[in-house]
């Protein structure tokens, strides 16, 4: 898609539509020739930090009221992304400052690293926060395309794309050409999700396991190691709803003492590599302390997530849809 040389203007929010934040079902084996669908989400978000010892029990707590996310089961799935920024951290710093609106630009993948091709496809996302709506907007790409997409090359889309597909192609491509948008951070962890029932139904609970990255070779497939960004006893809790958080939620977090935490895995990732100094957007250190889980740098890294999951990328002992 052709650069344009104008600025971009700040998108309006848009409308949410149908679904969750769920990976691509075989969006590992599929191919296309252009731009999916548009995907769009609006939604509240609210942060915990979990000790390790403390996840079973809300595990089972979680299950009495939600039910399993259909690419959850009981082992969870794990997720790629790699941020874009600029060489002066605009995003970051944006985020850090709690500019009331604000963005991000990454390329996602749901899935292992070994069945990862260019022919597979992953996520281009704008995330971004309208007040204290946090709006995700996505198209599904192969991943040749999505890098063309999200690099100076350009990518241009083949057979019909909608307008509101288009728009969006045409916003990124403009963040990217007039910002100067690079790589500069990829994140990795392994997710369990919970959906709500009856009542709950726009209800997404989401715990994140070994929140690990690299500031190099960003490659999605790489096989470059990757570093903990935030201690492995301590896991990240996300409860997202579309207007309300249920009573239940916060007697549950209150009742397991856990406290609300502005963290957020990118801001965590640039501040664990030194790329900007530590904010408010990073990890409590007293806390890492009180639990006893040490800086992420400390000694040596074992390469297990909780359930068994190699952080390497032949990770075939996944369950992955």
């Amino acid at each position: 898609m052709r650069r344009p040389s104008r600025r971009t203007a700040e998108p309006r929010a848009t409308s949410s539509t149908p679904g969750t934040d769920h990976p691509a079902g075989a969006a590992t084996s599929a191919r296309t020739a252009t731009a999916s669908r548009l995907h769009a989400f609006n939604r509240f978000e609210i942060k915990y930090l979990v000790p390790q010892d403390q996840a079973e029990e809300l595990r089972a707590e979680l299950r009495r009221h939600m039910d399993d996310d259909a690419y959850s089961g009981e082992r969870g799935y794990p997720i790629t992304s790699v941020y874009y920024d600029t060489a002066q951290l605009k995003f970051y710093w944006e985020k850090v400052e709690g500019l009331r609106f604000r963005r991000k630009l990454r390329v996602r993948h749901y899935g292992t690293a070994d069945d990862l091709t260019p022919d597979s496809t992953v996520f281009v996302e704008i995330k971004q926060r309208v007040n204290r709506v946090t709006q995700k907007r996505r198209v599904l790409l192969p991943y040749r395309d999505a890098l063309r997409l999200c690099s100076p090359e350009g990518y241009e889309p083949e057979g019909e794309v909608g307008a509101r597909e288009r728009a969006f192609l045409a916003e990124v491509a403009t963040l990217v050409g007039e910002l100067d948008l690079h790589p500069t951070v990829t994140t990795g962890y392994h997710r369990e999700a919970w959906v709500g029932r009856e009542a709950d139904l726009g209800l997404r609970v989401t715990l994140d396991h070994r929140l690990r990255g690299r500031d190099r070779d960003f490659h999605l497939a790489s096989e470059s190691p990757n570093r903990l960004v935030l201690p492995a006893r301590l896991s990240v809790l996300e409860v997202k709803a579309d207007e309300r958080v249920p009573a239940w939620v916060t007697d549950l977090t209150a009742r397991m003492s856990l406290d609300v935490v502005r963290i957020s895995k990118y801001c965590q990732s640039v501040q664990a590599f030194g790329l900007a100094p530590r904010s408010t957007m990073h990890a409590p250190d007293e806390l890492d302390d009180v639990l006893g889980a040490g800086r992420p740098d400390d000694g040596p890294t074992d390469r297990t997530t909780p359930h068994g999951v190699a952080d390497a990328p032949d990770r075939k002992s996944v369950l992955v849809r």
